[in-house]
């Protein structure tokens, strides 16, 4: 049967098996070493750089892993990038290097990431980094450009029209089928219709699929499944196709058509995949059809931020990277250079407690920054006071001169948001809601580009203009007559948010003027057409509300996570292992957006007068003061550096750095003293030592001391009591681990310890023995 008639006759998702694979603002310049800061996170560059002047300079001020990364430009590449490790700094740097070396033809890149906003920064970066040429777009968009090119000749005729939301279409097949949703469901069953053909599973064998991958379903079965082929149908009758359609039928043409794919290949020669922990099956398979017998791939991605599986997202490709290419590249990124020792050391405990294959190939972050405050934890009443307490503190650090657009809230749900947006506009602090459509697309901005382009090429006949003296008063003049004041509307809703579209122009324009003082008002409208074509959004002046999903990829100065209570974190419907570990995850990515100040809060109550029967999170425990560590493991499952695959020019698989100095896990100092290496911290670092621990450590150890008939110190010394009462070890391993604590003593003494430390006592010794 030719193609043409089966994609006509046959639904999109029978078109295609997969074929299963081993699862594997703006701060002051840096200097210009990266030894001493000159590696900074993603928006603290430099709004509008100098384009380097040679391909050496490109790879000016990376470390020695992110060099390596940018070097790396032959075989397969693995890049394991631990939160804030500058992943994103490291990849368009190998592709411009790449580029401005002569090894890599701009035409002949393609950069694929999950978002349009990763895909406009990276754009972005390109372009300052005199890469301009690269193609970096979504898997959803390269695939539909080349859908719509090779339609004509694979099928026929004009490519089906593309729904933009296919919610309608479940709520009209849930009518046919005489089955009735409420708004809810109308949402959970289209993501049980996405999930099912990310992951190649047809209406037939929807039941079992979500079986075996534990799902709960938002209804029977049976009936999803009857939903699903009912949608298909639909879909079918008015020859129309949905984003996944655009994966499922770019596969099957580059299946089926050797020809097209032939093409295709000699299109792309080189591949760049971000945040490839975040890939699902059919995305992989069409990234093995665009690569077809070729190594020339570039993945990065971290499996500790697997927050999307309910997407059909898996970190298996990423995990089994080097199972599938044997002579792969594997750099590990662990210097953090966005967050503080402090932020850094608690998102390290959190991941201290995780399980699961995630947990096993998690990174140690090294923080790379100078000490910050600790985090702060409150505690409130209800719902309304935690909300309330956040306003005031966000008011007062406003006050003080933190701008707001380096403040954000981030909830679980984005039902919490209402209650926040309520309470910053009451306490007049200006905001915006993440996760609104794309900026250059909104109304509002697209007519004052157009009342911008007007005053540019009209301007001398502009009257608004007459008492302008440079360009950001010329912008503000402008905008003005857009809705645009100098002091924010009062309240919430549409009006504030198209203010917070105006005002983020003419901060753009300010910007812009400041980094190049000659420029015109026609100078701006071009960087806003190249802004808008690479939808690089500027900064909007307000705190971000957002939840922590679509807070991914993302940093801020100072972060409050609110709500991090049980039932919320994790949320209630978190029934498996595997489900409380991806909420552990996505708390993990809440508290490493923050930069240097991170407020955790939680609320007894839902509303005033209500039952105070919640909890913090268990997620907190053993980090937060007052708080006993519930069971879990600790150690990391790697430290920086750089492993050689079987077959490249390194010869075997061996990591090429030695091994990693001693750090103080509190600031991030290299220590040398035998005490300090002990307490893995500096002497003058705060301690979060269990005091009451240790007390009864030193009586325990006072008696075996004596016992012996030895000094104490040869029992155990108070630099390893000290050790040993702030990590409060829970099994051997974690003893083990210690400094001071070798093999005899933990034969000798480990049972007595780790009792102590789980609060009961040791057991006596006879007094004969």
């Amino acid at each position: 049967m030719r193609l043409s008639r089966r994609i006509r006759s046959v639904t999109p998702v029978a078109l295609v098996r997969l074929r299963a694979s081993p699862c594997g603002q703006p701060a002051h310049p840096p200097p210009a070493t990266w030894q001493h800061g000159g590696v900074t996170a993603a928006t603290h560059s430099t709004l509008f750089p100098q384009v380097p002047d040679t391909a050496d300079a490109v790879l000016d001020g990376l470390d020695p892993e992110q060099r390596e990364v940018a070097t790396a430009l032959h075989g397969p590449v693995c890049v394991l990038a631990g939160a804030g490790t500058g992943k994103t700094r490291a990849i368009t740097h190998r592709i411009a290097y790449g580029v401005r070396a002569g090894v890599l033809h701009p035409s002949s890149v393609l950069a694929v990431t999950f978002t349009n906003r990763a895909a406009g920064e990276m754009r972005g970066r390109l372009r300052q980094l005199g890469a301009g040429g690269v193609q970096a777009r979504t898997f959803h968009s390269a695939a539909l450009r080349q859908l719509q090119y090779f339609w004509p000749k694979a099928v026929g005729g004009g490519l089906p029209r593309l729904v933009d939301r296919k919610i309608q279409l479940v709520a009209d097949a849930a009518a046919a089928c005489r089955i009735r949703l409420d708004r809810g469901e109308l949402r959970d069953v289209t993501s049980e219709i996405e999930w099912s053909k990310v992951t190649q599973t047809i209406p037939a064998d929807y039941a079992a699929a979500a079986a075996k991958a534990r799902r709960e379903a938002p209804r029977d079965p049976a009936e999803i499944a009857q939903l699903y082929a009912a949608y298909e149908d639909l879909k079918r009758d008015r020859t129309v196709i949905d984003f996944e359609d655009v994966l499922l039928l770019t596969v099957a043409i580059l299946q089926d058509r050797h020809d097209i794919a032939e093409q295709v290949r000699s299109q792309y020669q080189h591949f760049v995949v971000d945040e490839y922990q975040d890939v699902s099956p059919l995305q992989q398979r069409l990234l093995e059809l665009w690569l077809g017998e070729r190594e020339s791939l570039c993945v990065v991605g971290d499996a500790s931020q697997t927050i999307y599986s309910f997407t059909g997202a898996t970190p298996d490709h990423l995990l089994d990277f080097r199972t599938r290419h044997p002579s792969a590249t594997v750099v590990k990124l662990v210097r953090d250079y966005r967050s503080s020792p402090q932020v850094v050391h608690l998102a390290n405990g959190l991941l201290a407690q995780a399980r699961g294959r995630a947990a096993d190939h998690r990174l140690e972050l090294i923080s790379q920054r100078a000490p910050g405050p600790e985090p702060v934890y409150a505690e409130y009443t209800d719902e309304p006071a935690e909300a309330e307490g956040a306003a005031r503190r966000i008011r007062d650090l406003v006050a003080s001169g933190v701008p707001a657009g380096e403040i954000a809230i981030l909830f679980r749900t984005n039902s919490q948001s209402e209650i926040y947006e309520q309470a910053l506009a009451d306490a007049g602090v200006p905001y915006q809601l993440r996760g609104a459509e794309r900026f250059f697309d909104r109304p509002e901005v697209r007519k004052a580009g157009a009342a911008l382009r007007a005053a540019a090429r009209f301007g001398g006949n502009d009257s608004l203009l007459d008492d302008t003296v440079d360009l950001p008063s010329q912008v503000r003049a402008v905008l003005s007559g857009e809705g645009w004041t100098s002091r924010p509307p009062a309240g919430s809703g549409a009006v504030r948010e198209r203010w917070e579209s105006l005002a983020a122009l003419v901060n753009l324009a300010q910007d812009f003027a400041a980094a190049k003082p000659a420029a015109t008002l026609g100078d701006l409208v071009a960087e806003l057409d190249e802004r808008a074509s690479a939808q690089h959004a500027p900064t909007v002046q307000g705190v971000t509300l957002a939840s922590l999903h679509s807070a991914k990829g993302l940093e801020w100065d100072v972060v409050f996570l609110v709500g991090v209570a049980e039932g919320m974190m994790p949320i209630t419907y978190a029934k498996t292992d595997e489900q409380v570990e991806e909420e552990r995850r996505l708390l993990y990515v809440g508290v490493t957006r923050a930069r240097e100040h991170l407020f955790v809060s939680w609320a007894l109550s839902r509303s005033p007068g209500g039952r105070p029967s919640r909890r913090p999170s268990r997620f907190l425990d053993g980090l937060r003061p007052g708080s006993v560590r519930t069971a879990g493991r600790t150690g990391f499952g790697g430290a920086g550096g750089i492993e050689r695959g079987v077959g490249s020019s390194g010869g075997p698989a061996v990591r090429r750095t030695g091994r990693t100095p001693a750090r103080c896990r509190v600031c991030g100092r290299t220590l040398t003293d035998a005490g300090e290496m002990k307490l893995m911290r500096c002497e003058d670092c705060p301690s979060d030592m269990d005091e009451g621990l240790y007390e009864r450590l030193r009586e325990w150890r006072a008696v075996q001391a004596e016992r012996s008939g030895q000094p104490a110190f040869c029992v155990f010394t108070d630099k390893t009591l000290m050790a040993i009462a702030e990590t409060v070890p829970g099994d051997e391993g974690e003893l083990a681990r210690i400094p001071g604590v070798g093999v005899r003593k933990l034969n000798r003494f480990g049972a007595d310890v780790l009792a102590i430390c789980a609060g009961q006592e040791p057991e006596r010794e006879d007094e004969g023995d």
